[in-house]
């Protein structure tokens, strides 16, 4: 019994720094605006000695890094409106500064679609790209591009966007950004035509630019202020790796390599065959998704805090010919049905951490269930419902150890007072008490112990699936990953914990009785602030433990009989 309560203060006691530590993320001064904070951060052409040289190329190429530019303002910008988004597309670079999502609403206001990309806020991210080389366009060239709305038209699955530069001998480049009905895929492709007289060998880059601040902020102290956010690579050879910004600005990363370029700059790159890039954050990534076994290198970049990832190939067209190259990029919710079909990896930018072996297969289950009642709320219930099902024979001996001990108290309570002065004579007897009547005190444990796993998986499923967010139950309880607005799951949950705490034995000591009556207050004012779809399982679950532990008195005590007094 001492174990099982032990369990329980480690626990609360986690969970109180866990508390702590998320107030005070929420509540920390916000870093003052200043100006210029508008301004969008991309990246220019740098010399690199580690840059991909095309086929034939005899002098070295350059590779991208961050610095910042003059910004989007008071150019010409394309708006593109499909059903599933809405993109700002400017001259500069032709890159796409600002992204909507039309089926997912903003944090806080429903009443506003989410922006994914944005240059033109205190938050600043892009997808830009270009072509290295001397006199060729890249995101600091200014593309003819035709401003106004276009619109996908009933019936039409693809519109294309065209923006032209013209390079230096003869080369014209145009880039041709492609968007698809029901898809978050925009195909970024360069098309180069060679006009003149010596083979061009080049290398074109596909970036992601960013400062290192979460696009969104979720409500609450445990939602949305400890997910990741930053970088990630992919490549069948290396799998999935993240490296943060911190990383980043160290130059110190598991997946990039540091290396020194002709000029004494470090670079962070790395080749590979295949993989791509992304940038995640919660809820939603941004990434390109070069196709095939095509030589490549990715790399990333930080100057004064702004940051800057992507992936470079090689592309080399002969005179009076054309070349093109197109890279996918994907921004979008993680969707990880979705994203598995995409690129392989993909999927995996959902990140579970060190208990994905647990919440994967967790997640796979609510959904194929969600398919069926087609609400999270009833699928957490039924999920909890199986696992209660499944961990019967476990929790059953921990019910019955709990119940057989609440028999004995009155015959323990006899044995202290008689060993009130000898404690290890009182020890002694307790367990010969346990061994003659088959009792294991550590057998209260086992419920516990086996809640901790699945309820801290099921936590990081709520917190890092977007299938949940804004997802409803019933009435009040609009958003599953949010917290309670009325605080009724964390008061029923506090209730149900403390019908459990009288139907377990009563702690000889009358502190530890104090102690575990507190206990479910103290986890009340806890839940408060956790996803409610995550209290729901709690509360669900202590329901199903009562009823189970309930039944289980009853059969024991109807089997024990009165009390034996303590020989």
């Amino acid at each position: 019994m001492d174990a099982r309560r032990m369990i329980l203060v480690v626990v609360f006691t986690f969970s109180l720094i866990m508390l702590w530590e998320n107030w005070t993320r929420h509540n920390q001064p916000k870093e003052p605006v200043t100006a210029g904070t508008s301004a969008q951060v991309t990246a220019v052409p740098t010399p690199s000695a580690s840059a991909p040289v095309a086929p034939g190329a005899s002098a070295p190429v350059a590779s991208p890094t961050a610095a910042p530019n003059t910004g989007y303002a008071n150019l010409p910008n394309a708006v593109v409106r499909t059903d599933m988004l809405v993109a700002e597309v400017s001259a500069l670079g032709g890159d796409i500064s600002r992204l909507e999502l039309l089926k997912h609403q903003a944090t806080g206001d429903a009443s506003q679609n989410f922006v994914l990309l944005d240059a033109t806020g205190g938050h600043r991210y892009v997808a830009n790209g270009g072509l290295i080389g001397e006199g060729l366009p890249n995101h600091k060239t200014i593309f003819e591009l035709t401003p106004g709305e276009f619109s996908l038209a009933d019936g039409q699955d693809k519109l294309e966007l065209r923006l032209k530069a013209r390079a230096e001998n003869g080369v014209e480049v145009t880039k041709v950004l492609s968007f698809h009905r029901g898809s978050y895929e925009i195909g970024v492709a360069y098309e180069v035509n060679n006009t003149g007289t010596v083979p061009l060998n080049t290398t074109t880059y596909f970036q992601l630019a960013r400062d290192d601040k979460p696009a969104e902020q979720a409500g609450g102290f445990f939602t949305g202020v400890t997910t990741y956010t930053g970088p990630a690579f992919y490549t069948n050879e290396t799998k999935f790796r993240k490296e943060s910004f911190s990383d980043i600005a160290k130059e110190k990363t598991s997946f990039l390599e540091r290396k020194v370029d002709g000029k004494g700059n470090v670079v962070l790159n790395r080749q590979a065959n295949d993989g791509w890039v992304a940038m995640v954050q919660h809820y939603f990534v941004g990434a390109y998704l070069p196709q095939g076994d095509v030589p490549r290198e990715f790399y990333g970049r930080n100057v004064n805090g702004d940051y800057s990832v992507g992936v470079m190939l090689p592309m080399t067209v002969v005179p009076g010919q054309q070349g093109r190259i197109e890279v996918p990029l994907y921004v979008g919710p993680q969707e990880q049905k979705k994203l598995a079909n995409i690129a392989p990896g993909f999927d995996l930018v959902v990140d579970y951490g060190w208990l994905t072996v647990i919440a994967a297969p967790l997640f796979w289950l609510l959904e194929f269930i969600h398919r069926f009642v087609g609400n999270w709320g009833w699928a957490i219930i039924i999920v909890t419902i199986l696992l209660k099902g499944a961990f019967f024979p476990l929790s059953a001996a921990g019910y019955k150890s709990m119940a057989k001990m609440k028999t004995l108290m009155p015959r323990m309570k006899q044995l202290q007072e008689r060993y009130a002065g000898d404690r290890m004579k009182l020890n002694q007897e307790m367990m010969e008490l346990y061994r003659k009547e088959k009792v294991n005190p550590m057998g209260g444990c086992l419920p516990i112990l086996v809640q901790i796993p699945v309820f801290i998986a099921l936590y990081w499923v709520l917190l890092g699936t977007v299938e949940m967010r804004q997802a409803p139950w019933i009435g009040w309880i609009r958003d599953l990953s949010q917290m309670d607005p009325y605080y009724v799951l964390p008061v029923l949950n506090g209730i149900t914990m403390f019908i459990q705490t009288k139907l377990n034995p009563t702690p000889p000591d009358p502190i530890q009785a104090k102690v575990m009556l507190f206990m479910p207050l103290m986890f009340t004012v806890m839940f408060l602030w956790f996803p409610s779809g995550l209290v729901l399982y709690w509360v669900v679950n202590n329901l199903l433990s009562i009823a189970q532990q309930w039944y289980i008195n009853r059969m024991i005590e109807s089997g024990s009989g009165a009390a034996k007094p303590a020989k």
